[in-house]
């Protein structure tokens, strides 16, 4: 019996230990220390925005979005079906109603070309959600948002290291969030986000918002004698413990992606026959998309076909997943979002993908593994 093959391990590029130890034995440990700075700084370098702040989570990093754009009960948020729950709680925390429109068949992002009839005069905000870390068609929504007077705060959860047209997915929103979850390209140890500040009238009420709604920062910088209560907020800074593991992730970011766009590229080139023949569909990555090879999936004729199909890699040893159950489906639907126009391929599709394992330091042999089950299932 071949040794199981687990979906995802989170990666361990050698130097995460020893900084969180560092960390450990510091005087800072709460957050903001070293380690905190020295993420938040390469985070502004690299994407080139004025500012950035690590959070105990996406979604955390969501709400903060949600906060800083002043969403209030009755306003409307329009963003994708399918996609986590944590994109439409940040929004409905607030007391907004969450407007639903269809996916591309082709990337699973919300289609650009419906989202202007889903406008009305109590929308505020569009959430594009970069889907296997393929970006949205960012320059189409950032001119609808233009054009109405509206906000946009990218769900970049799964494109660390994602663009659009040569530019750095999370840069094109008014603000943006990423995820260092287990599951991701990257992590800080667990759970783990980042919020992007790309329009700079944000920056100082997003540290008052992060520090429970003080001016502690400020405090901290000098730049007040006392610090106090001056705003709503929450808890939204993470441990030092955190940002000490991700900052061992982030020195090796680029030998990360690499291996696994390579992981992902063997898989496409083992699975494109079963795609020529019509058995399965693969993902569309279009040309002016540079992915982070953040997961592959496959789309198989059904519902049913893909129960069978994960149930034969279970029975070879190889756990394979699928992904999100549309949210305008869920229970609590009825209550606070709503699904604008058609549902024609939501469903159908997400229905059909199935998600394979893909983590940093999976082996070609256990690439080829399982894609040789996946072959002998259709064989």
């Amino acid at each position: 019996m071949k040794d199981f093959l687990s979906f995802n391990r989170p990666p361990l590029t050698g130097n995460e230990q020893q900084y969180v130890m560092q960390a450990m034995a510091s005087d800072k440990i709460s957050g903001d220390g070293q380690f905190g700075k020295r993420c938040q700084q390469w985070f502004e370098e690299r994407l080139a925005v004025p500012k950035t702040l690590l959070t105990p989570s996406c979604t955390h990093a969501l709400e903060m979005a949600a906060l800083l754009i002043d969403i209030q009960p009755g306003d409307e948020v329009i963003m994708p079906s399918y996609t986590f729950v944590s994109t439409a709680n940040a929004f409905a925390l607030r007391g907004a109603r969450i407007v639903f429109v269809d996916v591309r068949p082709d990337t699973m992002n919300i289609d650009e070309t419906l989202i202007e009839a889903a406008i009305t005069e109590k929308t505020r905000a569009i959430v594009p959600v970069h889907y296997a870390g393929v970006a949205c068609e960012m320059d189409a929504i950032m001119d609808l948002a233009a054009r109405y007077q509206l906000y946009v705060v990218e769900d970049a959860a799964q494109a660390v290291q994602s663009r659009f047209c040569g530019q750095a997915v999370g840069t094109h929103g008014h603000l943006s969030a990423f995820s260092f979850h287990e599951t991701k390209n990257v992590t800080s140890g667990g759970e783990g986000g980042l919020l992007i500040i790309n329009d700079e009238k944000f920056a100082q009420r997003a540290e008052i918002i992060r520090e429970k709604g003080t001016n502690r920062s400020q405090f901290f910088r000098g730049e007040v004698d006392k610090y106090s209560w001056v705003d709503v907020g929450s808890s939204y800074l993470p441990s030092e413990l955190q940002a000490a593991y991700l900052w061992g992730q982030l020195e090796r970011v680029e030998q990360i992606i690499e291996h696994r766009l390579q992981s992902w590229q063997r898989y496409y080139e083992r699975l494109a026959p079963l795609a020529q023949k019509g058995v399965v569909s693969l993902a569309t990555i279009p040309s002016h998309c540079d992915h982070n090879a953040h997961m592959f999936y496959l789309k198989v004729a059904d519902l049913a076909q893909r129960g069978q199909l994960l149930s034969h890699l279970k029975a070879q040893g190889i756990l394979a997943v699928f992904h999100y159950v549309p949210l305008h489906s869920a229970d609590a639907a009825s209550q606070y979002s709503r699904f604008h126009g058609a549902d024609r391929y939501t469903t159908s599709e997400s229905e059909r993908l199935l998600r394979l394992p893909l983590y940093y330091g999976m082996s070609v042999a256990d690439i080829d593994r399982v894609c040789q089950a996946v072959n002998d299932f259709f064989a």
